[in-house]
């Protein structure tokens, strides 16, 4: 009972810091965008003011730049769980320590190599395929990746640049489960492994699958090198280059792009935590 009450006092003393620690990293975070949002709306002489945010959606090529960013977060995010996800269950199916650590250093290798080497070598790749590739059919492959209404070539690159967080994301969740079980369990009852992978696996891994989400959607929203190395235009690169001729519109535009990605995330994770009916009366 002593060392009970002695914990319990313990955590009480603790939860000051916390709070405090809490407050310190809130104000760390909203005073910079509090002052970012008056700047951006309070005009000397006029007061409050948001033709900053007036011109934004009326610039050239807000739209456009936009939904081509969110047309290449959703292939991407698709993508890397179509590639992560067999190849995490299968890792944890066969208990390879060996292969478990070369996928591992391999999901680990675009932290490593810097963004612009990254791109200089696909803009190398992109310039060798048409030159050597043009009286074959893969020439037309080079030219289809490259077109700028949806520049498949920046999915890959994304895909790749994304995998490390999916992994770990993953990963984790991967480990707070029994795989073999929930397999061997479905596959007894008469399921096909990619039935059992559906069934069974995925509905345990939805925070997981939320978390390499989330991730995968903030890098491809704002990763800005690769796009504007190759010549393309998604959002990240339209709020460079159209924010640099006025401070005041430079600064809404951050905002703005920060408040898009917050609503995409939150929209993201309504969509993740929400629940069918038939699924909430199964658990009753």
């Amino acid at each position: 009972m002593a060392r009970l009450t002695a914990t319990t006092a313990a955590a009480v003393a603790k939860t000051p810091w916390r709070a405090v620690v809490l407050a310190v990293a809130g104000l760390y975070f909203l005073v910079p965008l509090a002052a970012s949002v008056v700047f951006t709306v309070d005009v000397p002489g006029q007061g409050l003011n948001l033709d900053a945010y007036a011109r934004i959606l009326d610039t050239e090529g807000f739209l456009p730049s936009l939904l081509l960013s969110l047309e290449l977060a959703a292939a991407t995010i698709a993508l890397v769980l179509l590639l992560m996800v067999p190849a995490t269950v299968a890792l944890r199916l066969t208990a390879s320590t060996r292969l478990r650590a070369v996928v591992e250093v391999v999901c680990s290798l675009p932290l490593v190599v810097p963004p612009i080497a990254f791109v200089a070598g696909i803009g190398t790749v992109l310039k060798w395929g048409p030159e050597h590739l043009s009286a074959t059919p893969l020439f037309q492959t080079f030219v289809a990746v490259q077109n700028p209404d949806f520049p498949f070539v920046l999915v890959l690159a994304y895909v790749v640049m994304a995998l490390p967080f999916a992994y770990r994301a993953l990963d984790a969740g991967l480990r707070a489960i029994d795989v073999r079980t929930l397999v061997e369990a479905a596959r007894s009852c008469g399921a096909s492994m990619p039935y059992a992978l559906v069934r069974a696996v995925l509905p345990n891994l939805r925070g997981a699958l939320l978390n390499a989400a989330f991730l995968t959607l903030a890098l491809v929203l704002g990763e800005f090198t690769i796009a504007q190395l190759l010549g393309f235009r998604p959002f990240a690169v339209w709020i460079v280059s159209t924010s640099g001729s006025n401070a005041q519109m430079s600064v809404a535009v951050s905002v703005l792009s920060l408040l898009v990605t917050w609503l995409l995330l939150l929209l993201l994770a309504g969509l993740g935590g929400r629940r069918t009916p038939s699924s909430t009366t199964d658990r009753k």
